[in-house]
């Protein structure tokens, strides 16, 4: 394998969340553009709010692609999605100390004096070094989860199901799955409101194909409607008042009702008047 140029890309691109969504998908022969724009808005971690960095959810992403054209049974797929994210958030929190943006950059990317003050001191030129340090990596965890080890848990999940409730494909249920439980079941910033977010802006982005997904207004919506109907909050185990320890526990919590309103409220808003 030619040597992963990601700063280069990144360059192209403009966000880390779609440089490596493209990346992992070139590398796995899943290119799709439409994938890829729709996860701009990711980045920042989750439009700009501090969380996860963007690398992350665009290599959960890729990953999910992957894991859904590899295995015929969904709920196999969407297993290794989970493991396999969980083992990409473990990599980059081994190379980078932390995985949460804000923290690793120490700028609040939705304060234009912070993005300045961050553009400025040249800051932003780490994050271009960390995606050159990491990209192979990236690429060989996702390898390396794709091949993990089969097993019949239950492996419905937030992020899944949300997309299910858009009336999304089985192949984008498996795509996002990889976010369940605040990404990989870390408990950080909710993985349904990622999974809305991403699915808003790839439906936008095909009614509008020569603009930027990062600043649609269908996913800014839906984080202003999140935010109002949590209070402001967006981690996972601060929601859901719990940390999940595997996929079959995340499981049984959804299927049991867990987090219906607040699924509810990201897909059929006028179910649940706030």
């Amino acid at each position: 394998m030619d040597k992963i140029k990601a700063s280069t890309t990144f360059r192209k691109k403009g966000t880390c969340s779609q440089t490596f969504t493209h990346i992992l998908n070139r590398e796995m022969g899943n290119l799709n553009e439409s994938v890829e724009r729709a996860a701009d808005p990711l980045a920042g971690g989750i439009l700009q709010k501090g969380h996860q960095c963007g690398m992350i959810w665009g290599s959960a992403l890729a990953l999910g692609m992957e894991a859904f054209r590899k295995f015929k049974n969904p709920s196999q797929a969407k297993y290794l999605a989970i493991s396999g994210t969980q083992k990409l958030v473990s990599s980059f929190k081994a190379t980078n100390n932390n995985i949460n943006c804000r923290d690793i950059t120490s700028c609040d990317f939705s304060s234009k004096w912070s993005f300045l003050k961050y553009m400025i001191s040249g800051r932003f030129l780490q994050c271009f070094k960390m995606a050159d340090r990491w990209a192979p990596e990236a690429l060989r965890v996702a390898e390396e989860g794709l091949n993990g080890e089969l097993n019949n848990e239950n492996s419905n999940n937030c992020a899944s199901e949300v997309i299910a409730k858009m009336d999304g494909t089985e192949e984008e249920q498996v795509m996002v799955a990889g976010f369940a439980g605040g990404l990989g079941l870390s408990g950080e910033g909710c993985g349904a409101l990622s999974a809305v977010i991403w699915k808003k802006a790839l439906d936008w982005s095909k009614e509008n194909p020569e603009k930027s997904t990062f600043y649609n207004p269908e996913s800014g919506q839906v984080l202003n409607r999140f935010l109002k109907f949590t209070q402001g909050e967006m981690i996972c185990r601060n929601i859901c008042r719990r940390q999940f320890e595997s996929a079959s526990e995340h499981s049984e919590y959804i299927e049991g009702g867990g987090c219906y309103d607040l699924m509810t409220q990201l897909t059929n808003p006028e179910q649940l008047p706030l």
